[in-house]
């Protein structure tokens, strides 16, 4: 991006509204080019829907509680860049061997192994995989499946976003297990039931993670709670370059004028800021627009008052008395065992799981359920959660409990069949008001933090552009399929409009 590498002199005040992923994106790079920037977080702790807080178990250890595990994907270029900002080494992040899915028909499957190539890779899975059957491949909707090798965005959700993963996932006919094993788990990924996923997310999901780059679905994990190794860090990185990071403050409004462009309010008085970062999550920033009623216009005020939260998901965590088997993976994905969505050991992984149970001689395990009622009953939802842990892992029907937390939520983005069209972008009516978050429009294939990161680079370099400051390179797998010859196939005959 051209432009001076940093402000001269009278550099600006940049107030950045949120302390996840997305703000940290657009503080870090706005605060090393010189701007004096101001990042306010709701919670004590920074990180968003990836932080972690302290707690103290039962036994007395003191210990780390976060909202359950998070996979960095080895194509999450631009977040791995952001956390390298603190960890040049990468010492932040470990390497799992597989992305194992179990169903409870007894089909297992993985994708470690497998050619980085396309066709190769998914010609490589289908042959070894128990799922699929050479004989229900001939029922598959060949001219359905061909938008998988041909995804281009935004081209791709204007031909898809008005058909919901359900439906097309119908319409491929896969098999059943097939379903829930290869593509239920993306929309999952999503905490959304796939009737309420649009098709174009789904597509393009699967298009980041397997056709269209290079990377595959294996993925690395914290090797220690995220505030140690992750958040904190940057949290240092940003007061070293002189900005003020302020947890524990909540934004209530936005006014233009004071002393600058806008005044930031929060419940201890207003910051005077030249630019505005509104890197909330969905409810933060709909309630900051519809008290703030100056910015922005009729259109994009709408905008973000139809954003929607997803189903809740429940996270619950257990500190056992006895390790688990020594063969289970440190994650595993579930299909089939009601609510349950998937299994992580945390002591296969992170360090200060490991030590407890090195000390204890237990085990750490979190158990996650995702897209669950609105009406959901937290007790029952529990105790079904532990119930089919027993069903995965029989060895733990012997083990006793040293202490749980559980956490449940409902603050993650929807992105329901028809509404790409009126998702906020990072832009918005005013040049020095701008947005960033993985509920945020961009049209790049980029998904969950990876989003996140990449919306809050966008927005940082949005604002630097307008200054005459250069920003910070933005990477992305392929905009379109890696294959020239599967393109022009697909383009030929799978074309097929969403009616």
């Amino acid at each position: 991006m051209p432009g001076r590498p940093s402000f001269a002199a009278d550099a600006p005040v940049v107030v950045v509204v949120g302390g996840g992923i997305a703000g940290l994106a657009a503080a870090v790079p706005l605060a090393e080019r010189g701007a004096r920037v101001v990042l306010l977080e709701r919670e004590d702790y920074l990180g968003g829907r990836v932080g972690g807080w302290p707690t103290r178990l039962a036994d007395g250890s003191p210990a780390t509680m976060t909202r359950g595990f998070h996979a960095f994907f080895r194509q999450y270029y631009n977040l791995r860049d952001l956390l390298r900002r603190a960890d040049p080494g990468g010492s932040a992040l470990v390497g799992l061997p597989d992305y194992p899915l179990w169903h409870a028909d007894g089909h297992r499957d993985g994708f470690a192994g497998l050619p980085t190539a396309v066709p190769w890779n998914a010609l490589a899975f289908l042959v070894r995989s128990p799922t699929f059957r050479w004989r229900d491949l001939r029922d598959v909707a060949a001219r359905a499946a061909l938008p998988l090798l041909d995804v281009s965005v935004p081209r791709t959700y204007h031909e898809l976003d008005g058909l919901d993963a359900a439906e097309y996932l119908a319409r491929l006919r896969f098999p059943p297990a097939a379903h829930a094993l290869a593509f239920e788990v993306f929309s999952r990924s999503f905490f959304a039931h796939p009737t309420r996923m649009s098709a174009a997310e789904l597509v393009t999901m699967f298009h980041i993670y397997f056709l269209g780059s290079g990377e595959g679905l294996l993925f690395d994990v914290a090797a220690d709670p995220f505030p140690h190794g992750m958040w904190d860090p940057l949290g240092r990185r940003l007061v070293e370059l002189g900005a003020s990071v302020r947890t524990g403050v909540e934004v209530s409004h936005v006014t233009r004028g004071g002393s600058r462009r806008f005044t930031v309010h929060t419940a201890t008085g207003g910051v005077d800021a030249d630019a505005v970062v509104l890197a909330a999550d969905v409810r933060g920033l709909r309630g900051i627009v519809a008290d703030s009623p100056d910015l922005g216009d009729a259109r994009w005020r709408a905008d973000i008052a139809r954003l929607e939260t997803a189903p809740p998901f429940l996270v619950s965590r257990y500190w056992l008395d006895r390790p688990v088997a020594p063969d289970r993976p440190g994650f595993v994905g579930t299909s089939g065992y009601g609510p349950l969505d998937n299994i992580s050991v945390l002591d296969r992984y992170e360090h200060e799981a490991r030590a407890w149970a090195a000390r204890t001689g237990g085990s750490v395990v979190e158990l996650h359920g995702y897209s669950l009622p609105s009406d959901v009953d937290a007790d029952v939802t529990r105790k079904s959660l532990w119930e089919q842990l027993h069903a995965v892992y029989p060895e733990t029907r012997a083990a006793g409990v040293v202490d749980e937390r559980h956490e449940l939520r409902a603050d993650c983005p929807l992105f329901p069949p028809g509404s790409h069209p009126h998702r906020p972008r990072v832009t918005t009516p005013d040049p020095f008001l701008v947005l960033a978050g993985d509920l945020v429009r961009i049209d790049l294939p980029v998904a969950l933090m990876e989003r996140a990161a990449t919306t809050g680079y966008a927005a940082a370099n949005h604002l630097l552009g307008r200054w005459g400051v250069a920003g910070t390179p933005i990477r992305a797998v392929p905009t379109a399929g890696r294959s020239p010859l599967l393109r022009a196939i697909a383009r030929r005959w799978g074309r097929n409009p969403v009616p």
